[in-house]
């Protein structure tokens, strides 16, 4: 049995999940927070990567990153390539589940009382400081609930990555696209172990958590 593959989804839905967090919470404070021009439509591309065809946004995103598209070409200039490289498949996992992260953050949020958030400003607190000591420990289940689900999101993410990372093994190839391979291939007994492994760690993960949160409270 090779194993690179769950190595590699691990690393890549990991890397991603760290992604979404870095650019989902302060997008899901934004839309529960603040009213701003063209906060409609922030929200409406938030849920285009749940409604669109993984293939259509895996061809968008070939056609940015790829050698002849504009972000391609400019990290050409810099000798650097992203397209059909791991971090290409990074990119496709959060694209894929970042807005399970920012919906589920954003409910959270905007449960949180503002009274309480009123009542740090009148003692002088600062906006960032409100966010960290209030906002954020309050509707932490929320965005730890969506921070778990876009982590499984990414690892089973395969319509996007197929197309701007393909699946080329040892290099690119991740659990769902090595599941996919060996079926194809007729390696049923494989396919089995890896479909289980992926399971599992899905599994263990849920559970984890699930019983993370009943310890806390």
């Amino acid at each position: 049995m090779d194993f690179f593959p769950l190595w590699l989804s691990l690393r890549v839905s990991l890397t991603a999940t760290a992604l979404t967090l870095l650019v989902g919470i302060p997008v899901a404070w934004a839309l529960a927070r603040t009213r701003f021009p063209g906060r409609d439509l922030v929200e409406a591309l938030v849920v285009f990567p749940l409604v669109l065809p993984p293939t259509v946004l895996g061809y968008y995103l070939l056609v940015l990153i790829g050698r002849q598209g504009p972000v391609g070409r400019l990290l050409g200039a810099l000798g650097l390539e992203l397209a059909f490289t791991w971090r290409a498949a990074v990119l496709a996992a959060a694209l894929g589940s970042i807005a399970l992260l920012i919906k589920s953050a954003q409910a959270g949020m905007e449960a949180v009382d503002r009274r309480l958030e009123q009542a740090a400003r009148t003692l002088g607190r600062s906006e960032w400081a409100i966010f960290w000591t209030v906002t954020l420990p309050l509707a932490w289940r929320a965005v730890l609930a969506g921070t778990v689900l876009a982590f499984c999101r990414a690892m089973g993410e395969f319509g996007i990555t197929l197309m701007v990372a393909g699946s080329i093994p040892g290099r690119t190839q991740t659990l769902p696209l090595a599941i996919y391979d060996r079926v194809q291939a007729g390696e049923m007994a494989e396919a089995n172990v890896l479909a289980l492994i992926a399971v599992g760690v899905v599994a263990l993960l849920l559970l984890g958590v699930s019983r993370g949160v009943r310890l806390r409270y």
